[in-house]
């Protein structure tokens, strides 16, 4: 859209997102991602597993112009969750409430005010929800580069945030793509992961990783596939753990809705396996948990914890490699 934009437009609408808690706020132009092509060959290499809606939306991951035609520009932002809590059986971004309804407001708070600055403009936000690279559009924003373990490293905040992106019909100036690679020759994340899943430097095989086979993957682990998980309930941070920008840089949350809570900073794994619906629905529902549903963390549970077993438990999600021993948060 030519619309003309008051002078500054750009800077106050990243100052407006940092005002509105974000962390990180950068602007990208839309369209080709650079990393389509390697998206294809690791859809055509099977690393998405059962991640079928991958495939589904490839074409329109292929160029950011598409899943809502007229959009030109993205206000891309990134919002820490806190890389300072303890390690634990759950993954850090998954201890309280769900991230997407948090930064979805945001971002439709910060719609309103675009609205109010230019007039009838039209946008919409994307929070790991839709058929958007986001993490490329993060980089082509400025807001950094792609770390070994495939994650985006900012190089003031670690890794540890979640990325969203407010599309608009409005052609705003760009900001500098993040075109250095700070990783170096460290290996750490490639070395430390508990499944070996990376099979190159940015390159996972999300089969075996152990957030997809605690969370995407449905149906029984396979004795090989628990003794991966190891004490893993729910996700997996350890790439982000050994990470050296993450161990300097990586910074308590302060947005007040990502506060920990201590049932899922210390999960008592027998209380997961015996939940009925009724109640994982009432204590946990509004938390990323809620992805893998009760019958995958009892799933979870159970491998995790394999000398417990809730009653009527399928026994075949029981199995485990006989070497694997008993393990106990």
């Amino acid at each position: 859209m030519s619309r003309p934009r008051p002078t500054g437009f750009e800077h106050r609408l990243k100052a407006q997102a940092l005002a509105a808690g974000f962390d990180l706020a950068g602007i990208a132009t839309l369209g080709a991602p650079d990393t389509a092509r390697q998206f294809d060959d690791w859809l055509a290499a099977g690393h998405h597993g059962e991640m079928s809606y991958l495939e589904r939306g490839a074409e329109l991951r292929r160029d950011s112009r598409r899943p809502v035609p007229g959009m030109v520009s993205a206000l891309v932002v990134a919002l820490n969750y806190g890389g300072t809590q303890p390690p634990g059986p759950v993954a850090r971004y998954a201890r309280f409430a769900d991230y997407h309804r948090v930064m979805w407001d945001k971002l439709d708070a910060l719609l309103a005010w675009v609205r109010g600055e230019l007039g009838d403009v039209n946008g919409r936000s994307f929070v790991d929800s839709g058929p958007v690279l986001e993490r490329d559009l993060a980089q082509r924003a400025g807001l950094g580069w792609f770390g070994k373990n495939t994650l985006l490293i900012n190089p003031q905040l670690g890794s540890f945030f979640f990325l969203g992106a407010l599309f608009l019909d409005v052609a705003l100036m760009p900001d500098e793509p993040f075109a250095t690679d700070h990783c170096g020759t460290c290996t750490r994340c490639l070395d430390a992961c508990p499944t070996q899943a990376f099979v190159a430097p940015r390159v996972l095989d999300a089969r075996r990783c152990v957030s997809y086979l605690t969370i995407e993957l449905k149906g029984a682990h396979t004795p090989e596939q628990a003794a991966m998980i190891g004490d893993h309930l729910f996700g997996c941070d350890v790439c982000q753990e050994v990470c050296p920008w993450n161990a300097k840089f990586s910074r308590a949350a302060t947005e007040p809705a990502f506060a920990p809570r201590a049932e899922l900073v210390e999960p008592d794994v027998a209380a997961f396996a015996a939940m009925d619906d009724a109640e994982f629905k009432r204590r946990f529902g509004d938390t990323p948990l809620s992805r893998a549903k009760r019958v995958g963390l009892q799933r979870n549970a159970v491998t995790v914890s394999p000398m417990w077993a809730p009653p009527n438990a399928d026994t075949r999600a029981r199995r485990r490699a006989p070497s694997m021993p008993y393990l106990a948060f």
